[in-house]
């Protein structure tokens, strides 16, 4: 009776310590960050920045593998088709996290089968003009655009991101028409509007306010509820004529479907304390970008909230991608 009765309690022991065990032997290998967009963009530098303190964090490689392509969903495919085991995450901006199953019919992974780890960050998009564009003003532009329908180019990472979405909504809004021109990644997109090859660009404030400071493309516009103190000179776009406008980019970090919850909590308390740090704070800051440091739970919320925003846009312009 003893004996059958101690080998239960000790096979009951082992799959309870189990998770546990997993925390403790984490990482085994080296770890990937992959990034569904080229190298340079703000979702590019978070992660680079995220890598280097996990590495010497948990003393094993965290690297940054940059898949760029089909709208972000290549990449996005990549980590979700990968095993469960924490050394494969995606660092991304909304769309392959929160509502490209809204965008794409034939979508080979669903964005809501990815298990949140935290926000890492969030940052005010701006609209961003190449310099010569004769609208100085937000009321300008749509002026012009009125009296040009279809001329006004604008850029954005593809079919379906913050900054296509963005453009629609203010479409809608102002009444105005634009031609798309999608880029593989937002610096591609960012270099042909300071080439002054196309005409407006929402850019995260990030990249755009040093080229704005060099004198080398206008900033008409902060798209957040609040005007920037990196621009505090520049309105919102609530405040230029286009009410309860409002478009943020935000960077989370999620894990491949059926990730254990012991492992997704290690991995959130360890970047979270990284994000907390005051060094890490302060060079976020000096980025222009606000420190996200949120639970998986809250994460979880985040995503599906920003999925009900945009969603919205996208149903009302009839916005697809195939």
């Amino acid at each position: 009776m003893r004996r059958p009765m101690l080998l239960a309690l000790v096979i009951a022991a082992s799959v309870a310590a189990a998770p546990a065990q997993t925390q403790d032997t984490f990482p085994a290998s080296v770890v990937k960050l992959v990034v569904p967009a080229a190298a340079g963009s703000t979702t590019d530098t978070l992660a680079r920045l995220t890598a280097d303190q996990l590495t010497q964090k948990w003393g094993k490689p965290v690297v940054v593998e940059n898949i760029a392509g089909g709208a972000m969903n290549i990449g996005a495919d990549r980590v979700f088709r990968s095993a469960p085991d924490g050394h494969t995450l995606l660092v991304a901006p909304p769309a392959p996290l929160a509502f490209n199953q809204l965008l794409y019919r034939d979508l080979p992974y669903d964005p809501k089968g990815f298990v949140p780890i935290t926000l890492l960050a969030k940052v005010p998009n701006v609209l961003v003009t190449k310099k010569d564009l004769p609208a100085k003003s937000v009321t300008e532009l749509i002026a012009y655009g009125r009296a040009n329908p279809g001329k006004l180019l604008y850029a954005s990472q593809g079919v379906g991101s913050t900054a296509h979405l963005s453009a629609s909504q203010m479409e809608m809004l102002a009444n105005i028409r634009m031609v798309h021109v999608p880029y593989r990644g937002a610096m591609p997109a960012l270099n042909d509007v300071t080439a002054g090859h196309v005409d407006l660009f929402f850019d995260t404030l990030t990249t755009s306010v040093p080229l704005f400071r060099a004198g080398k493309v206008n900033i008409l516009a902060v798209a957040g509820a609040e005007r920037s103190p990196a621009l505090p000179d520049i309105p919102t776009l609530d405040e230029s004529g286009l009410p309860g406008f409002r478009s943020i980019t935000w960077f989370g970090l999620a894990a491949p479907p059926d990730t254990p919850a012991a492992l997704v909590n290690r991995i959130n308390q360890d970047v979270v304390e990284i994000l907390k740090a005051k060094d890490i704070d302060d060079k976020l800051r000096e980025l222009r970008l606000e420190p996200g440091a949120t639970s998986p739970a809250d994460t979880a919320k985040f995503f599906a909230d920003e999925a009900a925003l945009w969603g919205k846009v996208i149903r009302q312009a009839n916005i697809t991608a195939q």
